[in-house]
């Protein structure tokens, strides 16, 4: 298991794994911010499903607890089931980033993701699965199998959605992309690269998506309404990013 070590500067917490790296971040005056950029990208599916009681959320990586943390306070009626192997991550984001505790509204596994994902168990139980898997070296998803993306696929429910941080500036980007476009049928869409060269991929799962971009901007506006998110961006760059769908959504 990595080492789990933190930094601090400007009010702002970092988790690194034994090294320099940045592995998620929490501005102390608002720890249930979303900081990162690319960390706000992977609540995207927000543009795409209704919170409803009932609704589960699968958190593949734990990070810093900003996703979980997020979730809890703005989607009440979502249960968060959390998934993280470490157990000094799953400390480390309760004692260091204020993540809360289990309960009816959130679960934390320490499990492996790649054996999650294929348990019969979980098959079709969530409406969107958040995926934020590194380890120390950083250098790439450490699940990115077409194994392991299938088994994403297969625990969403149909309409499902399915967010994931890749980092773009290495050969680790074509493999996840080419492993995602097949476990998902190619419905899927790139944000643009943000600053620390991560790229947050959204797939869908059921009935197609046909809807005008303005509709999209609509329920962007409505979500940084509520949240606070900065959503602003998220719908003129997936328009721009992705072929054939400058004029409409059609995924």
């Amino acid at each position: 298991m990595e080492a789990v070590t933190f930094s601090e500067s400007r009010g702002v917490r970092y988790l690194h794994f034994g090294s320099e790296l940045i592995q998620g971040a929490m501005r102390m005056r608002d720890p249930d911010e979303i900081y990162l950029e690319y960390n706000q990208q992977m609540m995207a599916w927000l543009l795409f499903l209704e919170t409803k009681p009932g609704m589960r959320v699968a958190q593949l990586g734990l990070g810093t607890g900003a996703l979980t943390k997020f979730q809890y306070r703005y989607c009440p009626a979502v249960k968060t089931t959390v998934v993280e192997l470490n157990p000094a991550v799953i400390v480390s984001a309760r004692s260091m980033f204020f993540t809360p505790d289990d309960d009816r509204r959130l679960e934390t596994l320490q499990v492996d993701a790649k054996l999650f994902v294929k348990s019969a168990k979980y098959c079709d139980q969530f409406d969107a699965v958040q995926v934020d898997l590194y380890d120390a070296i950083s250098d790439g998803p450490s699940a990115s199998s077409l194994d392991f993306y299938k088994g994403c696929f297969d625990i969403l429910t149909a309409p499902g959605v399915m967010t994931v941080n890749l980092f773009s500036r290495h050969p680790s980007f074509k493999v996840n992309l080419k492993h995602i476009c097949e476990a998902f049928y190619n419905r899927v869409l790139l944000f643009p690269e943000s600053h620390d060269c991560n790229v947050v991929a959204i797939a869908f799962k059921g009935p197609k998506l046909e809807v005008e971009w303005s509709e999209v901007k609509k329920r962007a506006k409505i979500i940084t309404e509520k949240t606070e998110l900065p959503t602003n961006k998220w719908v003129a760059g997936l328009s721009s990013e992705n072929a054939r769908q400058e004029n409409k959504l059609s995924i």
